[in-house]
């Protein structure tokens, strides 16, 4: 059975009618966006469960959420998960200021570093990228804008939880990262080696806002038998970045 068409940029979101329709396709998304859908995605008799619709109603909504990039199927398995768009749309409703005034110090960064650097935000217990640069060269950790990562085994996720409280640590599940965020609270940066994936470390450090809020996280990761050596460096370093954006953030517009 052929796949349907696709439609054009400037159609309507072929949903269901009426505000059950559009009710529906909000239920399936936010179903997509819990624990359970994050490693393998949920198949449609799932998701239905979730949602508390009939089969074929959320096999329409989810096709015309998939055509438009909202949600994606894995051709394998037929699981469903959050897609691109909306992702994309997630990254473009942060703070414009921030991703104009970092994307130069990436840049900057990855120079002197010669490794990818990245700038994320906090999604609930996740990690969104919403800024990535690479040297583009082989063996590098490119970060995908618009993907999510988990907060407590990450450097980014560590850093955007060092103002959080035991209760709420504990609330997004980061109970085992407790000393961790500790540790990154006091140094002011966290370095994790191999927690996120094997043979990779990085480090990362809090970009606040102009009232002192934790608004986003600099990191930057690479291949630990390259860059070991180097991490401690590159934590003040990225520290050093993350306070000059700061600073921008607090004062006046460019």
């Amino acid at each position: 059975m052929s796949a349907p068409p696709r439609r054009g940029a400037g159609e309507t979101l072929a949903v269901p009618a009426g505000t059950g329709g559009l009710g529906r396709g909000l239920d399936v998304l936010v179903a997509l966006a819990e624990p359970e859908a994050v490693l393998d995605g949920l198949g449609v008799v799932r998701i239905a469960e979730l949602v508390g619709a009939e089969k074929s109603q959320i096999s329409r909504t989810l096709q015309a959420l998939d055509e438009r990039g909202f949600v994606r199927r894995d051709p394998e398995t037929l699981a469903y998960r959050l897609g691109w768009r909306l992702f994309g749309l997630a990254a473009r409703v942060a703070d414009e200021r921030l991703v104009v005034a970092a994307a130069p110090v990436l840049r900057v960064l990855v120079r002197e570093l010669g490794e990818s650097v990245h700038l994320s935000v906090r999604q609930r217990d996740q990690v969104l990228t919403l800024l990535s640069e690479s040297p583009g060269a082989t063996l590098h950790a490119p970060g995908r804008v618009g993907s999510l990562v988990p907060m407590a085994t990450t450097s980014a996720g560590r850093v955007l939880a060092i103002d959080l409280d035991d209760t709420e640590i504990e609330a997004l599940g980061l109970a085992d990262a407790t000393a961790a965020i500790r540790d990154a609270r006091a140094a002011g940066f966290a370095i994790v080696r191999e927690a996120f994936e094997p043979g990779l470390v990085a480090a990362a450090a809090p970009i606040r806002d102009g009232a002192g809020r934790i608004v986003a996280a600099i990191n930057v990761s690479a291949p630990r038998f390259r860059f070991d050596g180097r991490l401690e460096a590159a934590a003040h370093r990225i520290a050093g970045a993350a306070t000059e954006l700061s600073r921008s953030l607090a004062g006046p517009p460019m």
